[in-house]
């Protein structure tokens, strides 16, 4: 039998992955004044032990004020290149890629963690010392009633912004990291300048500032490494950015040395993570779609995320061309063996020589005794 194509190598630029599945940046909340500390080091660490071929650190702010809550992680400032390496490095000893998502929350910043509520601060957040602090935005518009109302960005805070992705990004580096993802996506403030609903102008004027950081990024990210960017392929309200207007971006970040598109979706209204009325149904595979039109109609590789749930779900997307990577990301809450339970799925290692040794080793002993008790897995 062939190899499976999600346990096929890929190379993108001067790096290559061991295989085809990722591992999502998920927010944990759990940062101490941007530091990150030994629970994302043993919840990355995991991913990477169970297989994935690319593992990211979540959403990691540039600066200070772009932090969604309190418990983001940051790399606004060197103190935080040494915790960030660690994590990298031993990412890296269980033959995964580490990766690093860096972000600015914009109007969605200064916010309460998803488990005291996920929307603006309160009194008893306050009481918990977790004070506001200024948002900014493309414009003054807030994201609802209640939340704070951004400062509109004048010419000088693009500098000031620009600055702070630049050196995030020599930081990424400076940390060890193999692949850098911009976030663009899910309301946050580079998708606020290109969504209609958050900022004026045409499509054109609204892209100007996200190439423009997407630029100075792949300028100051080393030529042999690659570089993602997360994009909300439709806003999924009435009026918003449409699927058409991340065909034309795709293109714009083709030409700027953009080397893979993550077509997510959503997340203009409201907080990321809540629940919210959508017009696509929420069903396996949602978002695949997205992928696959970025991928033909402006000829650069994808990668698709969204309730992928089985092996054969994302073997047979990939045999489809419908994506050239497959990102999981609560199914790797779920199960963090995932990327091993599918390579057995698919039988690309029935002597489960792809788990670590440490682990291999029992498991094969323990596969054969239940192979003489005549008991077999689900």
């Amino acid at each position: 039998m062939s190899e499976p194509l999600l346990f096929q190598p890929i190379e993108l630029r001067g790096v290559a992955a061991r295989n085809r599945i990722v591992v999502s940046p998920m927010c944990q909340y759990s940062a101490r004044d941007g530091h990150v500390t030994d629970w994302h080091l043993v919840h990355l660490g995991k991913f990477a032990q169970g297989g994935a071929g690319i593992v990211f650190v979540e959403a990691t702010a540039v600066e200070a004020r772009g932090r969604i809550t309190h418990g983001d992680t940051g790399i606004w400032d060197d103190a935080h290149v040494p915790g960030l390496a660690r994590i990298a490095a031993f990412v890296k000893s269980q033959g995964a890629l580490p990766a690093i998502q860096i972000a600015h929350a914009g109007r969605k910043a200064s916010m309460a963690r998803p488990w005291y509520g996920n929307g603006p601060l309160t009194d008893a957040d306050l009481a918990r010392g977790e004070k506001p602090w200024d948002t900014v935005a493309p414009t003054a518009q807030s994201l609802g009633d209640g939340w704070l109302k951004p400062r509109p960005l004048g010419d000088d805070d693009h500098w000031t912004l620009l600055a702070a992705y630049r050196a995030a990004t020599r930081r990424a580096q400076a940390a060890g990291f193999e692949l850098l993802e911009i976030h663009a996506a899910h309301g946050y403030l580079l998708h606020t300048f290109l969504s209609p609903l958050s900022n004026r102008g045409t499509r054109e004027e609204r892209m100007r500032f996200p190439l423009e950081v997407v630029r100075t990024v792949r300028e100051a990210w080393p030529a042999q490494k690659p570089l993602f960017v997360r994009l909300s392929s439709i806003d999924d309200v009435e009026g918003g950015w449409s699927l058409d207007d991340t065909v034309a971006f795709a293109k714009e970040l083709k030409a700027l040395g953009v080397d893979v598109l993550d077509c997510s979706s959503g997340g203009i209204l409201g907080s990321a993570t809540a629940a919210t009325k959508t017009l696509v149904p929420r069903v396996p595979g949602f978002q695949l779609p997205f992928a696959e039109r970025v991928r033909k109609e402006a000829g650069v590789k994808t990668m698709a995320v969204g309730l992928i749930l089985s092996a054969q779900q994302a073997e047979e997307a990939l045999a489809a061309g419908r994506a050239d990577l497959i990102a999981v990301g609560r199914e790797a809450l779920y199960d963090p063996n995932w990327p091993h339970h599918a390579a057995q799925a698919l039988g690309a290692d029935p002597q489960m020589e792809r788990w670590p040794v440490q682990y291999g080793w029992w498991l094969t002993r323990r596969e054969s005794l239940l192979r003489k008790l005549g008991i077999r897995r689900p």
